[in-house]
């Protein structure tokens, strides 16, 4: 007999694929312009890092095959791939923002090949937290301090193994960072199941119960 409780929401933890076949990288040139850093209607606090402004410009890095998808770099932000801007628009996705033209300065190659490089165009979209708070009863995160907010939950993180969120407490958005865990782009199945349809590349989609940053080797936290 088919249970009539409702299936729990997966979600997967985003992240640029280093090293695989469309390893791709991006800095900013200057002048590098950013504006003031969200903080924390509650406590106050900043919660993340200064966005950034316009002019949108910047050198490309082709560490694999061919330019991919989705670049990730330091900050609320990510490049996609034009194709990937628009079919995410096109298709009703949420939690990205923006979509405003990149212009590349300079594209590097950063492995030999004969091949001339075309890079796609660009364009820079911006994210930031969702409703969703990490669950800290059913998570393995080792945190440096005891957490004082209850609106960011923001405080110091020395490792990740594994987490989940606080069930009712997501409002449906495709991207977003949790509450709980600042710097962190989590998406939803439906995003997931986006990218694999399309053949979207340059991205490591690791379901969050899984997900392991431990920089120092702490290990997951005593029961």
């Amino acid at each position: 007999m088919a249970s009539d409780r409702p299936l729990t929401p997966r979600f997967y933890l985003l992240e640029g694929d280093m090293f695989g076949r469309f390893d791709t990288q991006f800095d900013t040139a200057d002048p590098v312009n950013t504006g003031d850093a969200a903080r924390c209607p509650q406590c106050g606090d900043v919660i993340g890092l200064r966005p950034w402004l316009p002019p949108y410009r910047g050198t490309l890095e082709l560490y694999g095959e061919a330019a991919g998808d989705f670049v990730k770099f330091p900050g609320d932000n990510m490049l996609l791939s034009e194709r990937m801007a628009e079919t995410f628009r096109t298709e009703g996705l949420t939690g990205l923002f923006g979509f405003h033209p990149v212009e590349m300065i300079r594209v590097r190659r950063k492995r030999k090949s004969s091949r001339t490089l075309a890079a796609p165009p660009y364009v820079v979209a911006t994210f930031g937290f969702g409703r969703a708070a990490v669950d800290e009863a059913h998570s393995h995160i080792r945190r440096s301090e005891p957490i004082t907010c209850s609106e960011c939950r923001c405080t110091g993180l020395d490792a990740i193994h594994g987490f989940t969120l606080e069930p009712g407490t997501w409002q449906g958005e495709d991207v977003f960072m949790p509450r709980g865990l600042p710097g962190c782009i989590v998406v939803s199945e439906r995003f997931t199941a986006f990218v694999q349809r399309h053949g979207l590349t340059n991205m490591q989609l690791i379901p969050t119960e899984t997900y392991v940053w431990d920089p120092l080797s702490r290990g997951p936290p005593a029961p």
